[in-house]
């Protein structure tokens, strides 16, 4: 109800100076004990070998740098995702770079992987008091040839991997030049060995097993699913998420910032990403876990793209647009099922 009255006020802002005038009120609030906690009674969720409270996280690009875990484990979500982190600060994409469209319930974004550093994330993360499953999201430098896109993510996996519940490459924003090109066949092929080789050697090392997640697009073409599945299984990735933003914009191109440049998440991508993952799930058949991401602006949303095979779910654009009971009503549709 308070968000109700408060968004109309959000949206006269500019929206990335809404995002970050919403992120510190919460944390204000949550160190002064002001921001009530959400209890959702539900069934653990047994993925990547991790028990999740329920099956509702926040997917990654709302907190880069997590600097907010606190105050967002507040709302009643099963699982935080944090970042994307590059090994190194960059201040990413010229502002203005994000866009509401409420006529759409839609976002556009070009952020460009905005981030402090792996080094920052790491310093918030121990600061933080949040004894739940988090996912730490990481990605390459802008300025990093995409021939030495790998030691960009080894760099990530190495530091992050004794603070992650697990960990999440991110190869799918449409904000870094030529990044999507990782999902070819090949690139994929060669980074995925890469990944694995060194989770193992990570694993031994810390003497504890961080799971590996990928995430992918959803402007995939049904042979590209089939080749980016085949390589997750011959790999034995951990999970898959679907999916990230998309470059389409059917419907939009007559609205307001409808043809700004960046990805595009909120209610157009719904169905495009259930179907991502509808056949993604026909070929892993239950080896690889799938977690859901993309235009959940409703309970209903997330149990359709938990009928579709997604074993989890993240939200972020919806969060905007529905306000924090969100979590709490999609946990509680999904816990009850």
């Amino acid at each position: 109800m308070l968000y109700n009255l408060l968004r109309p006020l959000l949206f006269q802002l500019d929206a990335e100076t809404a995002h970050t005038l919403t992120l510190d009120t919460l944390s204000l609030l949550q160190k002064t004990g002001l921001l009530p906690g959400h209890t959702i009674h539900c069934t653990p969720v047994h993925v990547m070998g991790l028990d999740f409270p329920n099956p509702v996280g926040l997917a990654a690009g709302l907190d880069k740098n997590g600097a907010h875990i606190n105050a967002l484990t507040r709302l009643g979500f099963g699982f935080l995702e944090v970042g994307t982190v590059t090994p190194r600060p960059q201040s990413g994409n010229p502002r203005p770079r994000l866009f509401r469209i409420p006529q759409a319930e839609a976002i556009i974004n070009r952020m460009g992987f905005n981030n402090a550093g792996v080094d920052k994330l790491l310093e918030n993360v121990q600061q933080a008091d949040y004894p739940g499953i988090l996912g730490i999201n990481i990605g390459k430098n802008a300025d990093t040839p995409l021939q030495n896109a790998a030691d960009d993510y080894l760099i990530g996996l190495r530091k992050v991997y004794p603070y992650a519940s697990y960990v999440t490459v991110n190869i799918s924003s449409p904000n870094t030049k030529q990044l999507r090109q990782l999902q070819n066949e090949t690139q994929l092929e060669q980074l995925l060995g890469a990944l694995k080789t060194e989770q193992t050697r990570l694993s031994d090392q810390h003497g504890r097993y961080t799971p590996l997640a990928i995430k992918i697009a959803p402007d995939l073409e049904p042979d590209q699913i089939a080749a980016i599945a085949s390589l997750l299984l011959k790999h034995k990735m951990d999970a898959v998420i679907a999916t990230n933003t998309t470059t389409a914009r059917d419907g939009l191109e007559h609205l307001p910032y409808g043809n700004e440049q960046g990805g595009l998440s909120g209610a157009p991508l719904t169905e495009r990403s259930t179907a991502v993952i509808h056949r993604l799930a026909a070929h892993l058949q239950h080896a690889i876990p799938i977690i859901g991401a993309g235009g959940i602006m409703s309970p209903a949303d997330a149990q359709a793209k938990m009928e579709a095979g997604a074993d989890l779910v993240q939200i972020y654009s919806g969060l905007i647009y529905r306000g924090p009971n969100l979590v709490s009503e999609t946990a509680s549709l999904l816990c009850a099922d």
